[in-house]
């Protein structure tokens, strides 16, 4: 999943967002009286913090969609099956052409969102997940399915750029990064809501219940400024001034950042634009092949493959009901992910997606282990057990640094002038890994679920070697120290 997508946006260090480490108040310049001055000053900020946490909420509702679409066909995986008498490919399909959609979406999300705005194109996304919804609540064969989960792939594949993006025009640099943490977050919290969901009311309600988040971002949307920053590049300066106003107070002076938005967006407009053939030149190549390396281990570590058919996994280790490993697997996602989060800048990038490999291939050789177990009839009792404790190992260390660290370093090692072609290559090969491993994951488990899962960590294995030998430390270095480091 391509849930960390353009973090270089996030953190403020790409297509120089430097304006964007602004104070949230501009200093007042005349002091009159130096307590009114206070009061006024914190009434402005107050005024002003509650409408950028406004606008990020409702823009996170499209990341509770995302994540709602991901966990979608874990818990129904055995019912549609059932119901509509798909076949193994054709649930295979069903399940992975989500990414397909989603590919599709991140590709054209840059451009639907210059075109017709940040707001726009959430509600575009919305639009489509809703079709996509609706399509799978009233389908009557796995065409009907997959047209609505292409939909609704498509739909994210848009919300995993738009939303981060607009968080990262609006906030200032005080709280931005708790903001941007909130977007995985509410990515992760909406997958685990319909793995739950999903254990208790049918495949077609839980279908219905993805128009909710649709819904609040619909309507929130009518009360939200546009970002102030898309305003400003496409020269509506009467609206980019009323929306500046809105986020920094009534009584902020925002002439200073006004006219630094207003350079800011000359000087991306004079910038030469950048081909994907200049990426393959010597001094970015390396920079390339580690952005692109770091997404094919975190895909072909089998992330997709084991989330979107978790169900049927603990089913068919033996577990009595597939839908108990369901409820623990979501249940582990949301707090680790949050201690991820917090580790991030203190542990740094390497040790962090260290330890998150070598968890991943422990859990994925613990859930393997417990597949050749049960093929050849050796204690019985402790395959559930090993199943379920490989795979809540496993995506435990994958949301504590390999699902978001990959991410953080693509927005760290690309040089600025080309950081925007550099990052839609990196995303497409993520979507297609996305894709492969999700298609294939059933065919796999039919072949040797043994196999599979230990086929999986050896792609872990060589995660860890690869970092230890060829990815740089990141953490706390200036870009010109990190491209040194990448070609020393």
């Amino acid at each position: 999943m391509a849930i960390g997508q353009f973090k270089d946006v996030e953190a403020g260090e790409i297509n120089g967002l430097e304006y964007l480490e602004k104070p949230l108040i501009a200093e007042e310049q005349n002091v009159v009286h130096e307590n009114d001055h206070e009061t006024d000053k914190s009434n402005d900020e107050s005024g002003s913090i509650w409408m950028v946490l406004l606008c990020t909420f409702v823009a996170v509702c499209g990341s509770f969609e995302f994540g709602s679409c991901v966990g979608y066909s874990a818990p129904t995986q055995s019912a549609i099956r059932e119901d509509l008498n798909l076949s193994l490919a054709e649930f295979s399909m069903f399940g992975s052409i989500l990414t397909v959609g989603a590919m599709l979406g991140a590709v054209t999300s840059g451009r639907i969102a210059d075109l017709i705005g940040r707001k726009g194109a959430m509600r575009l996304s919305a639009v489509f997940c809703i079709i996509g919804w609706l399509a799978i609540y009233f389908s009557k064969g796995a065409l009907s399915l997959d047209i609505g989960r292409f939909s609704t792939g498509y739909g994210i594949g848009v919300f995993s750029y738009v939303v981060p993006v607009f968080i990262a025009e609006i906030a200032p640099k005080n709280l931005r990064g708790g903001l941007t943490t909130l977007n995985q977050l509410m990515i992760v919290t909406g997958s685990s809501v319909a793995f739950l969901i999903g254990t208790i009311i049918p495949w077609r309600a839980l279908a219905l219940t993805g128009l909710v988040p649709c819904i609040f971002l619909l309507v929130g949307l009518c009360f939200i400024p546009e970002s102030p920053r898309w305003l400003a590049k496409v020269g509506l300066n009467k609206e980019f001034q009323v929306a500046l106003q809105k986020f920094r107070g009534k009584g902020a002076d925002i002439t200073q950042e006004a006219a630094e938005i207003q350079i800011y967006v000359e000087t991306l407009q004079s910038l030469p634009s950048t081909r994907i053939l200049q990426l393959f030149q010597q001094k970015y190549i390396r920079s390339v092949i580690i952005g692109v390396a770091l997404m094919v281990f975190q895909q072909f570590g089998g992330i997709n493959g084991i989330s979107f058919y978790a169900s049927e996994t603990f089913a068919s280790a033996g577990l009595s009901s597939g839908k108990t490993g369901t409820i623990a697997y979501a249940c582990v996602q949301v707090p680790i992910t949050i201690m991820g989060a917090m580790l991030m800048d203190r542990s740094g990038r390497i040790p962090l997606i260290m330890v998150s490999a070598t968890g991943t291939f422990l859990g994925c050789f613990l859930a393997g282990t417990s597949f050749y177990l049960k093929d050849h009839n050796l204690l019985p009792e402790w395959v559930p057990i090993l199943a379920v404790g490989g795979v809540l190992i496993y995506i435990a260390s994958f949301s504590i640094g390999m699902g978001a660290v990959p991410w953080v370093v693509m927005s760290e090692i690309f040089p600025i002038n080309v950081k925007g072609v550099a990052g839609s290559l990196v995303v497409l090969v993520n979507w297609i890994g996305a894709w492969a491993v999700s298609y294939t994951f059933n065919f796999l488990m039919s072949w040797s679920s043994s196999g599979t899962f230990f086929v999986y960590s050896g792609f872990s294995v060589m995660t860890i070697l690869y970092v230890a030998k060829f990815v740089p430390e990141t953490k706390g270095k200036t870009l010109e120290e990190i491209q040194a480091c990448i070609n020393s």
